[in-house]
């Protein structure tokens, strides 16, 4: 049987390189972005290169009606849900004075809300299938804490709790559910930190350079192998020694 799985915020980035490793294990992948349609095909065009199936959905997060349409669509063309990967998420610098409610409130929605809403929507068909893998990237922040991204670090803390009370509350059922922790990655959303404050960064971390996408997406796809079946509500830290549990 061919396994379907949903990765949000899968045209670029983490997601992209998740999307992609997904499709090298056999899955079929349907991703959402919200307005990179170019890089979204050519995404969709490399699963399909690989014989895989590929459906990309446009969506904000932040509307969470779309959160729950999302599954409906991939449910309607593929039948099914074996693996959510919730990675859609963007990133805000703002000294905490200068926060507003509408910052916070749509940096929950987006980060940890959306997130509650597409477990929620897949877990009958995981069920159905006696099989689910659900993976929630965090971030380095939620285990530091952010002077500069109070709403970030908050809602990816938030994430972890998610995790770990799905897990209790799946595990009967062969479903695991994880997160990650990623560090600095060399992606769009981390370019222009690494570009000012690059060479400062990379002395505070053991192994002395970033992470490429592919290399969190490694670990991620791992954690939606069968293999790791038995490895449910941890959190993974992927940061290169740059904090060490």
């Amino acid at each position: 049987m061919t396994r379907i799985a949903l990765v949000t915020g899968g045209s670029r980035g983490i997601g992209a390189a998740t999307v992609i490793r997904l499709a090298q294990m056999g899955y079929d992948v349907a991703f959402t972005y919200r307005a990179e349609e170019e890089q979204a095909r050519a995404v969709a065009k490399e699963v399909e290169g690989l014989g895989r199936r590929a459906l990309f959905i446009r969506a904000d997060l932040a509307d969470l009606s779309q959160a729950e349409e999302v599954v409906e669509e991939v449910v309607g063309e593929f039948g099914g849900v074996h693996a959510l990967v919730n990675n859609a998420g963007y990133v805000q610098r703002i000294a905490p004075e200068d926060l507003s409610l509408g910052d916070w409130e749509k940096m929950l929605r987006v980060s940890l809300t959306a997130p509650f809403v597409l477990t929620q929507a897949v877990i009958p068909h995981m069920k159905n299938a006696g099989f689910g893998r659900i993976v929630n990237v965090s971030s380095l922040r939620a285990l530091t804490g952010s002077a500069h991204g109070v709403h970030y670090a908050a809602a990816k803390a938030g994430l972890l709790g998610l995790t770990k009370s799905f897990a209790l509350a799946l595990a009967p059922f062969g479903i695991t559910v994880n997160a990650v922790c990623p560090g600095f990655v060399d992606t769009d959303i981390n370019r222009e930190q690494l570009q000012q404050k690059g060479a400062e960064i990379l002395r505070q971390i053991p192994v002395g350079r970033v992470a490429a996408p592919a290399e969190v997406a490694a670990l991620i796809g791992f954690l939606c192998s069968e293999e790791a079946g038995y490895i449910t509500g941890a959190t993974l830290s992927i940061n290169g020694g740059l904090r060490m549990d």
